[in-house]
């Protein structure tokens, strides 16, 4: 049980909504916390849109959501300035970027083009239009959602947009008892429709900054080194990872530790949010036979624990 029954409470709340899948919520949860935006990549149905709603819901955040389709325009994203006769003037009519948490259901059937006007609104939390740039609120959370590549219709994400995201999850089907569960239980959307906010505003930041300080010590951070450069040495990975990347692990870890009650990072901890953390930064080498997942953690066995 962990300490902050405010996160108890938000944990409790996931797990009745999205049953069976613990360490994927706790894995959400952590990436909000750490501050970074976050892409659930499956097969539709097994309720990607559904754990990025309550995700939004539960945080108590303002959210919007919007169906990625091939003919999204970056204007119906971030907003179009519109003349108004009355006032003789262009007036600005912001987009669904504009709210705390974006909800981006099937983020890669949208053209390059629309997938580029979220780079900027990621990265820099602001947005430019006709040549004038707006802030973005704050916290300001990307929540993506994606069908695996090979299906049809789907633009690739570019590996700079891939990047912005501090983790990918993958849900996976639920096991036998877990989708009885469903089979029995109350219709999601109807859950989702009564879930409460469990965190206010205050409540995030507090959150955020006693994740900001945890402690990572010497021994954990060797251990994090000794994993980027093995990204980097040719043997598993085409290309290594940036020093961006390894700021992520340490944030996600931070996240995670706290999760379990801890006040400081552990080995384990690096090596639990590794695969989510990496591995869609990474391609495998040619000769590897596995996934960037799958590879992760071969390499992550193959590099003992300190």
């Amino acid at each position: 049980m962990h300490a902050d029954s405010k996160i108890q409470a938000l944990l409790n709340q996931l797990n009745t909504v999205i049953v069976g899948k613990q360490p994927q919520v706790a894995d959400a949860v952590a990436c909000l916390l750490a501050g970074g935006h976050l892409l659930i990549e499956d097969v539709p149905g097994v309720g990607k849109t559904t754990l990025a709603h309550a995700l939004a819901t539960s945080f108590g955040l303002e959210f919007s959501r919007v169906q990625f389709t091939a003919d999204l325009m970056p204007g119906d994203l971030v907003g179009i300035s519109v003349y108004e006769r009355g006032r003789e003037t262009f007036v600005f009519h912001p987009g669904p970027v504009f709210s705390q948490v974006l909800l981006a259901d099937e983020i890669n059937r949208a053209s390059p083009k629309t997938q580029s006007a979220l780079l900027e609104a990621m990265e820099e939390k602001q947005v430019t239009v006709e040549g004038e740039t707006r802030a973005l609120p704050e916290p300001f959370f990307v929540i993506a959602t994606q069908n695996p590549q090979d299906q049809l219709g789907t633009f690739p994400l570019p590996e700079s947009q891939l990047d912005r995201f501090h983790m990918r999850l993958s849900l996976g089907y639920p096991d036998r008892s877990a989708e009885r569960e469903l089979l029995k239980g109350s219709d999601r959307r109807d859950m989702l429709e009564r879930l409460k906010p469990v965190l206010g505003l205050d409540d995030l930041r507090r959150l955020q900054a006693a994740v900001a300080a945890v402690h990572t010590a010497d021994a954990v951070l060797d251990y994090l080194q000794d994993l980027i450069q093995a990204t980097r040495s040719g043997r598993w990975f085409v290309q290594g990872l940036s020093p961006r990347a390894a700021l992520a692990v340490v944030r996600a870890a931070k996240a995670q530790a706290y999760l379990k009650g801890r006040d400081y990072v552990a080995p384990d901890d690096i090596a639990d949010v590794l695969p989510q953390t990496v591995s869609h930064r990474l391609v495998p080498v040619a000769d590897a036979g596995r996934g960037s997942a799958e590879q992760v953690r071969a390499m992550l066995d193959a590099i003992p624990l300190p």
